[in-house]
């Protein structure tokens, strides 16, 4: 959604007054090309992320590797150790 829809002119220039008045014409430049990069790097790294994502999804899951036969089970004695043999 987007956030500035909610926002009118009268609240968008008292924001843009209020910025220059902290940090200064100079320094509004520098802030905003900060800013600037800092969204681009973010959406670089989403775009990043989704793609692997979709790559991921869209490649076929690798072959299984084939299974070695299971030994057949050994037959278990019915006398155990402590039982004396008769």
């Amino acid at each position: 959604m987007n956030t500035l829809a909610f926002l009118g002119w009268p609240e968008i220039i008292g924001i843009i007054v209020v910025v220059l008045i902290l940090f200064g014409a100079k320094k509004v430049p520098e802030l905003m090309r900060g800013l600037g990069s800092g969204i681009k790097e973010f959406k670089k790294a989403s775009r990043e992320v989704q793609d692997e994502f979709q790559r991921a999804i869209e490649d076929e899951p690798p072959p299984e590797p084939p299974r070695r036969p299971t030994p057949p089970a050994e037959t278990v004695s019915q006398s155990s150790p402590a039982d004396p043999k008769p």
